[in-house]
């Protein structure tokens, strides 16, 4: 790790690290200074709070997400949705912990970073390619919400494992295009 590296970046990416190996329920301030080697006092100047530092952590998990969504190339926007959706559910696969913790409002409430700044457009692009793939659908942004949660119930059992004990022969990407199928019909 660089110690040149600026003390709020440090922290974070410690932070993205320990949690990838430990998970949110063990990040706690002292894990993370310790391995990033600073006082435990020290990141009071950039997070006052363990929350601060944990929406951090979270806020660059929503940067590497919607890096993911902007390497998809398809112009069609039904196509768009679809492989968002698939790259939305092998998030969550690939980063069980970053993504739990990207969801957790009980952990993030009043940390005073703004992840609805992020979340919001990323949503109303979302909703944006609802209304493009099936410009015939009545209340496109109710849809896209529909379809949304319906690809974060997939993801979220796809990165708890428990999709396969429910169905242990699933096609994820099947069951992604059917999701899709019914929430654009």
């Amino acid at each position: 790790m660089d110690q040149r590296e600026p003390l709020r970046e440090r922290l974070v990416d410690v932070g993205v690290e320990l949690l990838e190996e430990v998970g949110a329920a063990q990040l706690g301030l002292r894990a993370i200074t310790r391995a990033a080697g600073v006082s435990h006092g020290a990141p009071r100047r950039h997070f006052p709070t363990h929350r601060a530092l944990l929406a951090a952590v979270a806020a660059r998990g929503f940067a590497d997400l919607i890096e993911r969504f902007a390497a998809i190339e398809a112009a069609d926007p039904r196509d768009r949705l679809a492989r968002m959706s698939i790259e939305y559910v092998e998030f969550a696969r690939l980063r069980p912990e970053m993504f739990g913790l990207m969801f957790r409002h009980d952990l993030l409430e009043g940390s005073g970073e703004n992840l609805r700044a992020t979340t919001r457009p990323l949503f109303g692009r979302f909703a944006g390619l609802v209304a493009a793939a099936h410009p015939s659908v009545p209340d496109p942004e109710f849809r896209a919400f529909a379809l949304w949660t319906s690809m974060h119930g997939i993801a979220t059992l796809y990165a708890n494992r428990s999709l396969h004990l429910i169905g242990p022969s699933v096609d994820i990407r099947a069951l992604v295009d059917r999701e899709l199928e019914l929430h654009l019909a």
